[in-house]
């Protein structure tokens, strides 16, 4: 049945990721909802937070409907953190950022050699423990470039020196790797499906590997990079004497240099790899969802060159345009040409910075703002 307005069949998806350092994506989701809804009232919505593997990939499922479940596990640097995964008849969505994430740093430290990935190798022992049969392992904003030594350590690897002695945590203690031996991992590993998502597809090492392409914003050193992707080699050249030429070919496969290297560990467990954002948008039932909806809006905090590459608007956007949906975008700050955003599947743009030109205001009100510019929205596409 139609409203008075004649609004029988517009029906709204919002499918936008967080607004770094300003909005959650359910936050985005909920102020474009009441910005829409002032000039269309009664207006039908849907909102479906989205992720691409990286931070908010957990809160995007629960806001999905998947139980969010909570555990402590060792941080970047050892401590013990509290880290949540999200798990929905047997598939379970975990994080490696919540266990070994750049955002659990003290602020102004970085540790890019010390940094480990042991914390997440717990969280996918406690989704093994909660009956997960599959496993989304979404990797990104990490802080730590140990190839996920530390991970395959909590799951039951030794990694061990010439003195037979445990190496140092961290990429930095893989120098002095002599001996792996992967015997005691943990056997359900064999029986589940482990999905490997992330938006990232560089190898271990090399000019394109996880030291020298990520290792600078986790702190690292020119002298620290270099010798990670030293240390790095070494574990993947070890691994290979205990593993065979497959840790060989894992090394240089598409997404063993993500998030620092856990990619590579991942692989070695018998991960797939897949774009992040298409793991997610088939996870969280994005597709009924799309046949649903009239109008998709989509977005992110910048949308800028990244954004062509995997990230969650390009993603969302693809998707709408092979079912033949319109698509426009929202973000605090937009750096792509009208071109480029017709390419990628995005019929227009909104920056906050369309109705408030002050960016300090547009980042410490990103809210009413986005309500204004969803407003704006309203009027044009649905009006």
């Amino acid at each position: 049945m139609a409203d008075a307005a004649g609004n029988e069949t517009r029906r709204v998806l919002i499918a936008a990721d967080k607004f770094k350092g300003s909005l959650t994506a359910v936050q985005v989701a909920e102020r474009v909802t009441a910005g829409l809804r002032r000039v269309v009232p009664g207006l039908r919505v849907e909102s479906l937070p989205v992720a691409d593997g990286g931070d908010g990939t957990v809160a995007a499922a629960v806001a999905a409907g998947f139980e969010r479940r909570e555990v402590r596990v060792a941080g970047p640097l050892g401590e013990e953190v509290t880290a949540a995964f999200a798990l929905r008849e047997g598939t379970a969505v975990v994080e490696m950022a919540e266990a070994s994430g750049l955002q659990l740093l003290p602020a102004g430290v970085f540790a890019p050699l010390t940094a480990s990935t042991y914390g997440s190798g717990e969280l996918l022992r406690a989704a093994l423990d909660a009956g997960a049969r599959t496993i989304v392992f979404g990797v990104g904003g990490s802080a730590t470039t140990d190839g996920g030594a530390g991970m395959l350590a909590a799951l039951g690897a030794r990694f061990l020196t010439e003195r037979g002695e445990p190496v140092s945590p961290g990429g930095g203690g893989l120098a002095e790797l002599a001996r792996a031996d992967l015997s005691g991992l943990d056997p359900r590993l064999s029986s589940v499906e482990l999905v490997l998502a992330s938006d990232v597809d560089n190898p271990l090492t090399g000019p394109k590997g996880a030291p020298a392409v990520y290792g600078p914003q986790k702190g690292a050193s020119a002298d620290d990079v270099a010798a990670l992707d030293a240390a790095l080699a070494r574990f993947a050249k070890v691994l290979e004497a205990e593993a065979g030429p497959r840790a060989a070919e894992y090394a240089v496969s598409p997404g063993a240099g993500a998030a620092g290297g856990i990619g590579y560990g991942a692989l070695l467990l018998g991960a797939r790899f897949r774009p992040g954002i298409e793991v997610m948008l088939d996870v969280l039932g994005f597709a009924p969802a799309l046949e649903r909806a009239s109008l998709v809006i989509t977005g992110e905090g910048s949308l800028d060159e990244q954004t062509l590459h995997g990230k969650a608007p390009a993603g969302v956007a693809a998707a709408a345009r092979a079912a033949g949906r319109p698509v426009v975008a929202v973000c605090g700050r937009l750096a792509l040409e009208e071109e480029a955003l017709r390419g990628a599947g995005i019929g227009r743009a909104y920056p906050l910075t369309s109705v408030e030109p002050d960016v300090a205001r547009c980042i410490a009100d990103a809210g009413p703002i986005l309500e204004r510019v969803a407003a704006r929205i309203a009027e044009e596409h649905l009006s």
